[in-house]
């Protein structure tokens, strides 16, 4: 994607930035509907590869390791962060998952509203506000 930012809304919520890739691995697999949608909140160009083609595509790069091995890599990299998101979700105060947020991902702070931020930490817009109340008047 370029000169975009993409908020895909699933159960795991994620956010996408420049020269990223989103789509549904789940969907691709098994030829059903995605359960994924895609929102942009910002101006975007997406680009888009048709299954066959992308099939092509794979069956293609399966004979050049290193490109085989850089698809499987981004494969495993978006499994690992749903992981940890999932993990986080579980085991971490709504806080807890705020800080990791500003040290792991500092550019979701600075580009997306405060709202689809909230709903990624699985608290309200309120509770948001709260959290950056208490940690501001820790830092003074």
């Amino acid at each position: 994607m370029l000169g975009s930012i993409t908020i895909v809304k699933i159960l795991l919520p994620n956010f996408f930035f420049e020269n990223e890739t989103v789509g549904s691995i789940q969907s691709f697999r098994k030829n059903i509907p995605s359960q994924t949608n895609i929102e942009t909140i910002e101006p975007s160009v997406l680009w888009w590869v048709h299954k066959t083609d992308l099939n092509r595509i794979i069956e293609e790069i399966k004979e050049i390791p290193q490109l085989r091995d850089m698809l499987i890599d981004k494969i495993f990299e978006r499994t690992f962060d749903y992981m940890n998101y999932f993990f986080s979700m579980v085991k971490n105060t709504p806080q807890e998952r705020y800080i990791n947020l500003l040290k792991e991902r500092p550019e979701i702070i600075k580009r997306v509203p405060q709202h689809y931020i909230a709903s990624y930490l699985g608290i309200s817009s309120v509770h948001l506000s709260r959290i950056k109340s208490i940690l501001a008047k820790k830092r003074i």
